[in-house]
C-alpha cells in the first residue's frame, strides 16, 4: 500500500489539476501597481486642480482648473476599480481553491466515517425510514 500524500502536496497537486494561473507569474501585481499609481495621481491632479481655482482671478483659468479637478477625480475612481478588481479576484481565486479543497477533505472524512460505521446501524435506518402505513 503506497504512502498516504501529505495534505500540502496533495493541495498543490489539485490546485495545478484546476489550472488556477499564479498571480505572481502574471500581470495582476502591475495592473495593482497601476491602480495604485492612478489613485495618487488623480488626488494630486484633483487637489492641484482645486488650488489653482481658489488662487486665481482669471474666470477661464478657474474653470480649466476645475476641469483638471474632476479629471484628477475620475483618475482616483478608476484608479481604485482596477485596483479592487485585481486584489479581490487573486484573493478570491484562492479562497475558492480552499473552499474546494476542505470541501474534498470534508468529503473523504465523511466517506470514511460512513464505511467505519456498524453495517447494522445502516440497515436499520433504511428499514425505519421505509416503513408504510397501509390504510
Amino acid at each position: 500500500m503506497p504512502a498516504p500524500e501529505p495534505r500540502a502536496d496533495r493541495f498543490a497537486r489539485e490546485l495545478a489539476a484546476l489550472k488556477i494561473p499564479d498571480p505572481a507569474k502574471g500581470h495582476p501585481r502591475a495592473w495593482q501597481n497601476a491602480g495604485v499609481a492612478l489613485q495618487v495621481l488623480g488626488i494630486a491632479a484633483g487637489l492641484a486642480g482645486y488650488l489653482i481655482s481658489q488662487r486665481t482671478g482669471s474666470t477661464l483659468t478657474a474653470s480649466t482648473a476645475i476641469n483638471i479637478a474632476l479629471g484628477g477625480i475620475i483618475l482616483a475612481i478608476t484608479g481604485s476599480a482596477v485596483f479592487l478588481r485585481y486584489s479581490l479576484t487573486s484573493f478570491l481565486r484562492f479562497w475558492l481553491a480552499r473552499q474546494s479543497y476542505e470541501l474534498s477533505l470534508l468529503a473523504e472524512r465523511g466517506l470514511s466515517h460512513s464505511l467505519l460505521a456498524q453495517p447494522g446501524a445502516s440497515t436499520e435506518k433504511a428499514s425505519a425510514n421505509s416503513v408504510t402505513t397501509d390504510t
